[in-house]
């Protein structure tokens, strides 16, 4: 092919994005926390110019004084980068520091740290997974589970979301044994766009019953209880790989797993991302080292106490409370989460645990990509930046507000937030109405071909990591 060729192709799928409305880009935010400047947008909410809604930092620890001193001390001992990947020379004291301090908050015999923690999950699925093994994967799980289950070629069904009856079906279709394909399970603890949380427990029971390794990806796990896993695999030495994020609780950048040794050293040997990536640079690991210190102290439960206690607040004025959940229920992917319904869904089979609404994210579902782009404007224009998520990050007809909390924020910037919210919600989506929108995922064939299953998830896939 020619340059003008490529031009052409190139101009072609951009004016495609134009065409469907869906054009996107970076907006400049300058801040330190929740408030800034916003592309040249000041003044707002709580007297501090615009204050975002939008960040995963949940416990405002990036920019905490004792993260960001260690970060700089990093940075002064070691300079700016780790100059190569882990296995050349690329590895610090701060690194094996880390990931020790990783394995011991998760239990687990040992951990790695990751670029990203898109390349945790291509990292473990690629190197776990193959064209023998089967791996069963929720329908709304994140775009980096999704690629990491293409990468891996390995033979592909997509349960739905939350449906643990679906999963033991799928795992029961596979047989028992020593004859049975391997297999994994692979889900979200807590799913991105809808907030809700996933019946962790009884899938590591399920897992545990026929055989099958658990991988957990808790990204966005702060509100919930870390799971015990009590019985179901506790002993297994391969039973759960945990695959978890330094860039959002944490407040820093990178991705890890934590695991049994045997795992970790074969993701050492084997792991594309982690073979051949310039490692993490030693601020932010030393930034995350500092993070996860905090989150184990007396200071990080004040920190997450104050984020449930916001997160109830917002939730109370949304009217999601009831509403999460009827995805396992209904079988319609985007059901989930429809703010505005005051609880009419009752059938609450994914997302509430014994302490509330299970993470700081809260979707406002408004339906189609225009009505969510200009509810975004108009709390915009009162100073609050709540980005509109729209397809193909979501399913086309559950165009949303996807609001996301951090302990950092004031109680006036929350006030703030409740106040703009109350006419959105008002005339949200019911659930009913957005069931209608989203049609009932179709389930897959256990040994569907990788590429079809995949792409019948895709989607549902957040691209937010």
């Amino acid at each position: 092919m020619t340059s003008g060729v490529w031009e052409q192709r190139v101009r072609s799928q951009l004016d495609q994005v134009v065409d469907e409305g869906r054009w996107r880009e970076p907006r400049e935010f300058d801040a330190r926390g929740p408030a800034g400047t916003l592309g040249g947008v000041g003044g707002g909410a709580g007297g501090g110019g615009v204050v975002s809604f939008a960040s995963n930092d949940y416990l405002g620890l990036s920019s905490h004084p004792a993260v960001v001193a260690a970060g700089v001390a990093a940075l002064e001992r070691w300079g700016a980068g780790s100059g190569a990947s882990r296995l050349v020379t690329g590895s610090r004291p701060v690194h094996t520091e880390l990931e020790n301090a990783l394995a011991e908050w998760k239990g687990t015999d040992g951990a790695v740290c990751f670029p990203t923690g898109f390349a945790a999950n291509l990292g473990v699925l690629s190197v776990l997974g193959g064209p023998d093994v089967r791996v069963l994967s929720d329908e709304l799980n994140h775009a980096s589970i999704i690629d990491g289950c293409r990468l891996s070629r390995s033979q592909l069904s997509i349960y739905r979301h939350g449906d643990v009856a679906h999963l033991e079906e799928l795992l029961a279709g596979g047989g028992r044994g020593a004859a049975a394909a391997p297999t994994i399970v692979v889900t979200d603890s807590v799913f991105s766009m809808d907030g809700d949380a996933a019946p962790v427990e009884e899938i590591a029971a399920l897992c545990r019953h026929y055989g099958a390794l658990l991988i957990l990806d808790e990204a966005h796990a702060v509100l919930t209880p870390p799971p015990t896993f009590a019985g179901p695999v506790a002993g297994d030495e391969f039973g759960v790989v945990r695959v978890g994020t330094l860039s959002k609780t944490l407040g820093s950048l990178g991705g890890f797993v934590a695991a049994s040794q045997g795992v970790i050293d074969l993701l050492v040997n084997r792991s594309r991302p982690y073979i051949f990536s310039t490692a993490l640079t030693p601020a932010d690991t030393a930034a995350a080292l500092a993070a996860l210190r905090v989150v184990r102290s007396a200071e990080g439960e004040m920190l997450v106490d104050r984020l449930r206690g916001l997160v109830a607040r917002v939730v109370e004025v949304a009217g999601v409370a009831g509403a999460v959940g009827a995805v396992g229920a209904v079988g319609a992917v985007g059901a989930v989460g429809a703010v505005g319904a005051v609880g009419a869904v009752g059938a609450v089979g994914v997302g509430f645990g014994p302490k509330g609404y299970p993470s700081p994210i809260i979707p406002v579902i408004v339906g189609s990509e225009q009505r969510a782009l200009e509810a975004s404007a108009a709390l915009l224009a009162r100073g609050l930046w709540v980005p509109a998520i729209r397809p193909p990050t979501v399913p086309v007809g559950t165009s949303r507000l996807r609001v996301t909390l951090s302990a950092a924020h004031t109680d006036a910037q929350v006030d703030a937030l409740i106040d703009a919210l109350k006419p959105l919600c008002a005339a949200a989506v019911p659930a009913n109405a957005v069931s209608a929108a989203a049609p009932a995922a179709a389930a897959p064939a256990a040994a569907a071909p990788a590429a079809a299953a995949v792409s019948a998830a895709a989607p549902a896939a957040a691209a937010n990591r």
